[in-house]
């Protein structure tokens, strides 16, 4: 449906790129756009070998500032997650509002190397490399802005969504977090899969068997990956950017700086196979405490696991 900017949206852009509707078109590549409770949406689409269309929801993402990492006294809290220190990010951008799923995969790739097969579950077991190859071919096909990886400081500043809290608010959460066991955080619960309560989704017939896993929140003997979207998303209308599946992220690992920055990348060369690249987000088999906006891991980008996904991004220059 054509998007009405509203005297508020056209009286304030959020930054050198504002709302990317105002001018009443949407981006080139959008099969439907709109706007609603979350702000602007712009749905983009795939054909499979069979002639279905597959389609992925993407959400605006507006400039601003954060503070990326945790405080000192944050529950849960890892040395790595600091120092806590402002980032400014001055390109808004697209962003998927789930991670992208087996039947999205399959549609560009062809095949489905997921432990837990389910179209509408996220696709895992995809190495860093393997997903480059499949940005080359969306990317062979996309007109305007490019598909890409967020950046680890895009990836915080969307799962925020302005909160400073450990987890983001919903209207059953203030975004604190209180963990009772390694495996339980009722703060959890409404928002992400994790540890406490990943019991495995009707169709998986191959759950990890968790029986021995202790301090969960709910009591399971086996657990996997869940269909994406059925928890609260955060504010701007994201899915899953915790639990669920880790998410790959664009950049190298690395140490945070102890002063502000601007657009931060650390990305290097994407062919280099024995990098360490930032994961985020968390998945349905860790702890607690690994299920936070703030929680950074690192795999080496030739590694794959049943818990490793990935979310895209479209970033608008202009």
């Amino acid at each position: 449906m054509p998007f009405k900017p509203t005297a508020e949206l056209m009286a304030r852009p959020p930054g050198p790129i504002g709302h990317p509707l105002a001018d009443g078109g949407a981006p080139e590549w959008a099969a439907e756009w709109g706007d609603d409770e979350f702000g602007p949406f712009a749905v983009w689409q795939v054909s499979d070998r069979a002639g279905k269309r597959v389609t992925q929801r993407f959400r605006w993402i507006p400039p601003g500032s954060f503070w990326m990492g945790s405080p000192n006294n944050e529950p849960g809290r890892w040395p790595d997650e600091g120092p806590r220190h402002w980032v400014t990010l001055t390109k808004g951008f697209w962003m998927a509002d789930t991670p992208c799923t087996q039947e999205l995969w399959e549609a560009v790739m062809g095949k489905n190397p997921s432990y837990f097969p389910s179209p509408r579950h996220p696709v895992e077991t995809v190495s860093w490399l393997r997903v480059q190859e499949f940005l080359t071919r969306v990317n062979e096909k996309a007109e305007g802005d490019r598909f890409d990886l967020p950046t680890e400081a895009q990836w915080e500043y969307a799962c925020r969504a302005d909160s400073k809290t450990a987890l983001y608010p919903t209207d059953q959460g203030d975004g604190r977090i209180k963990i009772l066991g390694e495996g339980n955080a009722p703060a959890l619960d409404p928002i992400a899969w994790y540890g406490g309560n990943s019991a495995a989704a009707k169709g998986i017939e191959n759950g990890y068997d968790v029986s021995g896993w202790k301090q969960r929140q709910f009591d399971h003997q086996r657990a996997s990956t869940q269909p994406v979207g059925l928890k609260l998303p955060n504010a701007w209308g994201l899915y899953d950017m915790l639990g669920n599946v880790w998410e790959w992220c664009l950049d190298r690992w690395g140490g945070y700086p102890a002063g502000p920055e601007v657009d931060p990348e650390r990305c290097g060369e994407r062919g280099e196979d024995g990098v360490s690249r930032v994961i985020r987000g968390g998945s349905w088999r860790n702890h607690a405490r690994n299920v936070r906006c703030a929680l950074r891991d690192v795999y080496r980008a030739v590694l794959r696991d049943g818990n490793l996904g990935f979310r895209l991004v479209r970033v608008q220059d202009s």
